[in-house]
């Protein structure tokens, strides 16, 4: 693990306006996460866990407060900018799989390749469906796969870009606990092997124990934060 922060956030606020009321979702978070670590962001609903990885990622924009990614502040940069910099350093895995259902599997894990301008990519995307255990489901298409098979194929397109930093939300929220244990133990599996830093959002206590450092969120403030030695 290295002593350098991939991720630091500095006095972080997100507030929306709603008529004449502020709705304020996070208040002055502060937190850094070095290269290599992982941690879990937990707590109940509404308690602001998706927004913060939302402003992290630089998919939305913090009402105050900074973001810095690999050294890249985000608020400096416009939405072009932002984009760019997610597909050259971020991987994603959601809830909801998000596939794209007119592609097959691996052309699914090929998109943020080719998206960057990468050729060539298709071996690489072979590999990771092999690595995930669906080398059999190549040109089979969302709609054909079980849920499971559909967060698989998401994690193999995570880290087709080689991310420095993987978000990740709710990640086994839609599947039952046999998946689950499948599907978490090849998220730390194969982010353990790219050396990728790992950030979180979970419900689960037990999913958030694996990793070095826990980060509980109420009321869209930090409450607890947990080094865990043990993970």
């Amino acid at each position: 693990m290295s002593d350098t922060p991939i991720i630091a956030v500095e006095d972080l606020s997100k507030t929306y306006n709603s008529g004449d009321r502020t709705l304020t979702v996070l208040q002055d978070i502060n937190f850094s996460v070095l290269a290599g670590a992982s941690m879990s962001v937990i707590g109940p609903s509404g308690s602001g866990k998706t927004t913060l990885l939302g402003l992290c990622a630089g998919l939305d924009r913090a009402s105050s407060g900074s973001v810095r990614l690999n050294g890249i502040q985000l608020d400096q940069l416009d939405e072009d900018g932002r984009a760019l910099l997610r597909n050259q350093h971020v991987g994603f895995v959601f809830q909801n799989f998000q596939l794209i259902p007119t592609l097959s599997a691996v052309e699914n894990v090929m998109v943020p390749a080719e998206l960057r301008g990468d050729t060539g990519v298709h071996d690489r995307g072979v590999d990771l469906l092999d690595r995930v255990g669906l080398k059999d489901r190549l040109d089979h298409y969302p709609v054909q796969l079980s849920g499971g098979e559909q967060q698989r194929v998401s994690l193999a397109r995570a880290f087709i870009n080689q991310p420095i930093i993987l978000f990740v939300d709710e990640p086994t929220g839609n599947l039952d606990t046999e998946t689950s244990e499948m599907v978490e133990h090849l998220l730390f599996q194969l982010n353990e092997e790219a050396g990728t830093t790992l950030i979180l959002v979970t419900h689960d206590m037990d999913l958030a124990r694996k990793t070095h450092r826990i980060l509980r969120l109420k009321g869209g403030r930090i409450v607890e934060d947990i080094d865990n030695a043990d993970a």
